[in-house]
């Protein structure tokens, strides 16, 4: 038993040496991915988006909002033009992510009590420059109507301090947890990471068990397992588990030792969760293997699957949010899972007990495909290529 398994998992590891481009799939397109995506979001949030200015009005005081708008962190007042047609242009262009205008009269209706209005413009097709510079119009509005409404208020002999109480009767303090310092890569670092090697799991395995039909030489596979289907694919994918574990690991490393991202949990829980994540991913595609199993049709699905993690079960947009027929595709993908391990456990430091589930369903997905090994085997015996 011992030599047939050690022979099949030498028969993995010669497939896996024999091309280039399967080491190039599972190291150096992971590793290339941590590098560019940690070095891209370095500063935690893009910040000083360009902008530009509208002022028709030409005013000490819309002079004095323009010098507020541009000592903001998040905006930079790149441009200043004459009328709307010329700022939308811009936007539509590309040059800018959004406007500000500051209308005719501003300073006059603004202190003798008339009334303005202050409009802004973001373009929210690209989500995070147009939400900052919508932001960051939103902040420098506000408080130019507040500053406005004091000056009224002071003109007509109200105290400055109740002046200041009258508008915010109320203030609020913001302490968010967990990432305090609102560093978007907290975020999408280890969700986008994570699955990345998760989408490489399944198409490597994919490749690698329906590339024997392909070629024919699965009998041969088979041959050298025993004729056992759990034997051979013990044997091949345990050489690839092995390396994107590796992998996954150091990419943990590189984001809660060399970034400090937060991690309130012990570190080994959080390598048993790769672990787990690269086996369930691996379960996954032998499932796929099953139902489908012809190259370029396990690929597509492989494909199809892993693209839509990024958007049905990552952070890109919340589940609970989702309509109900999409929602539930969430949790047939095990990266779902990963990302729920980790914001319990590393992010808010729940203890695992209450994390057992998400570990468990990883661990499902490493036993699901077994009830249709017969229907790869069977394939395998006789490989008939459907191209």
């Amino acid at each position: 038993m011992w030599k047939i398994l050690r022979q099949s998992i030498a028969y993995g590891w010669r497939l896996l040496c024999s091309r280039p481009a399967f080491f190039g799939v599972a190291v150096f397109l992971p590793l290339f991915c941590d590098f560019f995506f940690l070095n891209l979001m370095h500063e935690g949030l893009p910040l000083r988006v360009p902008a530009a200015v509208v002022d028709q009005d030409h005013s000490t005081l819309s002079r004095r909002v323009i010098r507020n708008l541009s000592a903001s962190e998040l905006v930079d007042v790149t441009q200043e033009v004459e009328s709307y047609s010329e700022a939308l242009r811009k936007v539509r262009e590309g040059e800018v992510f959004g406007f500000f205008l500051l209308p005719r009269d501003f300073q006059k209706n603004a202190l003798n009590g008339a009334g303005t209005t202050v409009t802004f413009y973001s373009n929210l097709s690209i989500f995070v420059p147009g939400t900052l510079v919508f932001k960051g119009f939103k902040t420098t509005a506000v408080t130019t109507a507040g500053g406005v409404a004091v000056t009224t208020l002071t003109s007509m002999g109200v105290d400055e301090a109740a002046a200041g109480t009258l508008l915010q009767p109320v203030v609020v303090q913001q302490n968010p947890l967990a990432n305090p310092w609102m560093n978007y890569s907290v975020y999408l670092s280890n969700s986008f990471l994570p699955g990345v090697i998760a989408l490489l799991v399944v198409l490597l395995a994919c490749f690698t068990i329906c590339g024997e039909i392909k070629h024919a030489t699965s009998p041969e596979w088979l041959r050298v397992s025993g004729g056992s289907m759990i034997t051979a694919l013990f044997g091949k994918l345990l050489p690839q588990a092995v390396l994107f574990t590796a992998i996954g690991v150091f990419t943990q490393s590189l984001l809660y030792g060399y970034c400090h991202f937060p991690l309130n949990c012990p570190a080994w829980q959080m390598v048993l969760a790769m672990v787990m994540l690269v086996l369930g991913c691996q379960g996954f595609a032998v499932l796929i293997c099953c139902a489908l199993p012809n190259l370029r049709l396990s690929l597509i699905l492989a494909s199809l699957t892993g693209i839509l993690a990024f958007s049905i079960a990552a952070y890109s947009y919340p589940v609970q949010s989702m309509y109900g027929g999409v929602a539930i595709f969430s949790y047939i993908l095990p990266v779902r899972y990963y990302f729920l391990i980790y914001t319990d456990l590393a992010l808010n430091g729940v203890p695992m007990y209450y994390a057992r589930f998400y570990f468990a369903a990883l661990a499902l997905f490493m036993v699901l495909p077994l009830p249709l090994l017969g229907r790869l085997k069977k394939r395998c015996l006789n490989p008939v290529y459907v191209p």
